[in-house]
């Protein structure tokens, strides 16, 4: 399967002769619609992820997973969790597909290696859950629109096995949607003392700082806020290592062009299209009039710090997991991670995101204007 995607830039001079002597610049865009799938040799094994305790979704899954078995003789990954559903231990009828089922577990068991595609079921959680679990290389994803929303998941799943029989044969086109690689540093700082022979603490007064490194991928959005705090947030935004400005407000969201259609726009943020390369950065209810949205280019390296007068702390998510809390000292640096979301489209990329976007998001949508006659033009 053709993973990379690039975006060239050539120099081309004119030829000899020529009185002005310029420099041709052109560019050389890949067509979103150009990029398919193709696989090296047929796949084999699929992971299928399910919300967890979703009772609407049992059946879909299980008719699925009978398909992938059965009809497909496919290897069929299956988190753990899900298989202990209660709904799903007590079906004797299922107990014949379920041992042939390879599991894990999420934080515990890496399957990066051994999985060539992903089916999920549910909303767009399930997608953003499924780009959690790779840290480096994702799998082709698949995604059933059986959730509230489904912005990200274009496919219905009534006609499920004629659309994954196409997956399986090659048959498809890709956007691939980029991920922040976020780094968060924290400084954790212990008093220096010992223990006296009646087990009382003693400390000198000092101080000893370590530090605690955290790395995530995130396909939607890293939002800093003031949490439960009353006071305002108060954080520097480092550009390349430049203090660009700080933001006084609730908060400030650093999204993919994936999640500039999420919490981003819910905060008057532009939508931009997967295959644009860039970096949003969107204040959440800033104490300044002035301060709008702006798009970075994708290769930049974003660094968030509490500011040194900030009144409190700040809080930290990635796609609304992992929360925690940002003090005085601690760093958040974000740059695009060199590991996108390769996501399986309905028609194209192009096509399938005007399609969300008028269907999940009513997009300008406005009653028609009549149509004004002759003789009603002098009124």
């Amino acid at each position: 399967m053709q993973k990379v995607m690039k975006f060239n830039l050539s120099v081309q001079q004119q030829a000899p002769g020529d009185s002005n002597n310029n420099r041709v610049w052109k560019w050389h865009i890949q067509d979103p619609a150009s990029q398919r799938l193709t696989w090296n040799k047929p796949p084999k094994s699929v992971l299928v992820i399910k919300k967890v305790r979703d009772a609407s979704l049992l059946q879909p899954f299980k008719e699925l997973c009978r398909f992938l078995t059965e009809v497909k003789g496919m290897i069929v990954y299956v988190e753990r969790k899900v298989l202990e559903d209660p709904a799903i231990v007590g079906d004797e009828s299922f107990v014949a597909v379920k041992k042939t089922f390879c599991t894990f577990r999420e934080d515990f068991d890496d399957i990066s290696d051994q999985v060539d595609f992903i089916i999920c079921l549910g909303g767009d959680g399930t997608l953003l859950y499924a780009s959690s679990l790779f840290q480096e290389s994702v799998p082709p994803v698949m995604a059933f629109h059986l959730g509230s929303l489904g912005f990200l998941a274009p496919f219905n799943f009534d006609t499920y096995q004629s659309q994954v029989t196409q997956i399986i044969e090659g048959n498809a086109a890709l956007v691939l949607r980029s991920r922040l690689k976020v780094k968060v540093v924290k400084e954790c700082r212990e008093r220096k003392g010992g223990v006296d022979e009646t087990g009382l603490i003693l400390t000198n007064g000092e101080a000893e700082t370590t530090r605690r490194t955290m790395q995530y991928q995130v396909l939607n959005e890293v939002v800093v806020d003031r949490g439960p705090s009353s006071y305002l947030s108060n954080v520097d935004l480092f550009l390349d290592g430049h203090l660009i400005t700080t933001v006084q407000g609730d908060g400030v969201i650093v999204s993919t062009p994936t999640g500039s259609t999420a919490y981003a726009v819910a905060a008057g943020a532009s939508m931009i299209h997967p295959n644009v390369p860039a970096i949003m950065i969107t204040p959440i209810c800033p104490h300044s009039l002035s301060f709008r949205p702006i798009v970075v280019p994708a290769g930049v390296e974003l660094k968030i710090m509490l500011s040194r007068d900030a009144r409190n702390t700040a809080w930290v998510s990635f796609d609304g997991r992992k929360r925690q809390e940002v003090c005085h000292g601690d760093s958040i640096t974000i740059t695009t991670s060199c590991f996108p979301v390769p996501s399986i489209c309905f028609r194209d990329p192009v096509n399938d995101w005007f399609e969300s976007l008028a269907q999940c998001l009513h997009w300008n949508v406005r009653k028609k204007q009549n149509y004004l006659g002759s003789e009603e033009e002098e009124y």
